[in-house]
């Protein structure tokens, strides 16, 4: 009895060994925490510059069919922080854009259909309720001019939004943020918007005021506002000028926003900048978001043809019936160390016709969350591949953490997303970050008990991401920042 025991015993831990070995692994080069970059934006020219603009003749507005952006992480805003500090306000931001993203996406499910989509009201605001709180509203932001001439203010991007809006003066109560508050009325090309028109009732319940112009309100989900003028204005992207954007002319904003002036809505909604501009840039946008602990360079956006890599390998968007804000996609599986995880199905992602569940592409989340059964299984796939390294305490929101302190390179199991048409493979430093100064790096990845999955920024990181609206498609090129 005791020689079948062994020899049982023997068999199992071959067979384990043998499972473990066959696993694919790559080279996991240890890094630290990012430090933020020193802003540098030699696109934008001062005041002074800009009023001694104002009396030469302007080129034409929509001459170029194309224009790229350099993009900066919203930590350059910060000063004097640590790089933990900043980590944690990362993180701290990252749980209130999920908890967001979930509750517009439930309430657009629940709410009847005349609320969601053109809904009218003879007075008070217009409002469309966006993603994301204040302080969770995106993660990245670049400068432009705002007005003729132009006023250069930073600016948050969100693929989750879709109002364009700026602070304006004169303020009812604005917020703090670090260039000057737009005046429209130095602006020549600032109009606002009658009550009547089109784009008045693009909003989703519209009103106006006693001068019988277009109102707007933006409110987000922690009880932050912006309110005002709803317009049109010229928009100026490294010298190339895009004309009558439609845009909140906010007054009253009030809450917790960033140092930034306002935001550029990404979405795929009636209002944002890359519907706005389809005809234009012929509804293409693509970005690279580069992983700040390991490259100096900045993230990019380019609108146009440009913007579509050769690459690229496209999975297509989804629709949803209830909400046409976010990117949805398909997410057939996921493997890890090249063995599809067991217990992760397409079923898990579904999108159904009621406008539940599915998987969105978001710019402004971090960490990628997944519905609790695919997360644990993920989870439990991974830990088993990389049994080998040290594990460290739970971090956060991370429960699967490794003490690779006194290390620069590790052997870590390869994991790939396997989109509908599309796998995507990461590279290692988007799923094990570093999430303190003492060698702790953790599972980028986390559950979500709400049924949206969604695909974070550390997981994009690297990749040029094409949103290719005219051919409903996304697609990820590897390498795509160079």
């Amino acid at each position: 009895m005791e020689g079948k025991a062994r020899n049982h015993l023997l068999l199992l831990f071959s067979f384990f060994f043998t499972a473990a070995a066959s696993l694919q692994y790559q080279t996991f080069v240890l890094n630290s925490l990012p430090t933020p970059s020193t802003l540098s934006w030699p696109e934008s020219v001062s005041e002074s510059e800009s009023e001694s603009e104002s009396s030469l003749p302007l080129p034409a507005p929509d001459a170029e069919s194309s224009l790229s952006l350099r993009l900066h992480h919203v930590d350059s805003l910060s000063f004097n922080r640590t790089p933990e500090h900043l980590f944690n306000l990362r993180i701290q931001r990252d749980v209130l854009r999920v908890k967001s993203l979930t509750a517009l996406a439930e309430s657009a499910v629940r709410a009847p259909p005349r609320n969601r989509s053109r809904g009218r009201a003879n007075g008070g605001f217009s409002s469309s309720v966006v993603s994301g709180l204040a302080q969770g509203s995106g993660e990245y932001f670049t400068r432009l001019g705002v007005g003729t001439p132009p006023r250069y203010v930073y600016m948050v991007l969100d693929t989750g939004s879709d109002v364009v809006w700026i602070q304006c003066a004169p303020c009812k109560k604005c917020y703090s943020q670090t260039d000057p508050v737009f005046d429209p009325a130095k602006s020549r090309s600032f109009a606002t918007v009658p009550c009547r028109s089109p784009l008045c009732r693009k909003l989703d319940s519209s009103g106006c005021n006693r001068r019988n112009t277009c109102l707007y309100q933006v409110s987000y989900g922690d009880g932050s506002i912006t309110v005002g003028d709803f317009s049109t204005e010229t928009l100026t992207f490294r010298g190339t000028r895009v004309a009558r954007v439609a845009l909140g002319c906010g007054h009253d904003n009030e809450g917790l926003f960033v140092a930034a002036a306002g935001l550029l809505g990404l979405g795929r909604g009636r209002l944002s900048f890359p519907t706005q501009t389809g005809r234009r840039f012929n509804r293409k946008f693509s970005y690279c978001l580069v992983d700040r602990s390991t490259s100096a360079k900045p993230s990019s956006m380019v609108f146009g043809d440009s913007a579509v890599s050769r690459t690229a390998r496209f999975t297509p968007l989804l629709a949803n019936p209830k909400l046409d804000t976010f990117y949805y996609v398909e997410l057939d599986g996921i493997s890890v160390g090249g063995a599809h995880v067991r217990g992760i199905t397409a079923s898990l992602f579904k999108l159904d016709p009621a406008g539940n569940g599915g998987v969105i592409i978001d710019s402004g989340t971090s960490v990628t969350r997944l519905t609790r059964p695919a997360y644990i299984a993920l989870r439990d796939a991974f830990r088993a591949g990389a049994s080998s390294l040290k594990r460290a305490p739970d971090f956060s929101l991370f429960d699967t953490c490794f003490d690779l302190s006194g290390k620069t390179e590790v052997k870590v199991p390869t994991v790939v997303l396997h989109f509908r048409g599309a796998d995507v493979s990461l590279p290692a430093t988007n799923y094990l970050i570093p999430v303190d100064s003492s060698g702790t790096f953790c599972f980028a990845f986390a559950g979500t008990m709400s049924g949206l999955s969604i695909i974070g920024n550390i997981q994009q990181q690297g990749f040029r991401v094409v949103y290719d609206l005219a051919a409903s498609r996304i697609g990820f090129a590897p390498r795509g920042c160079a």
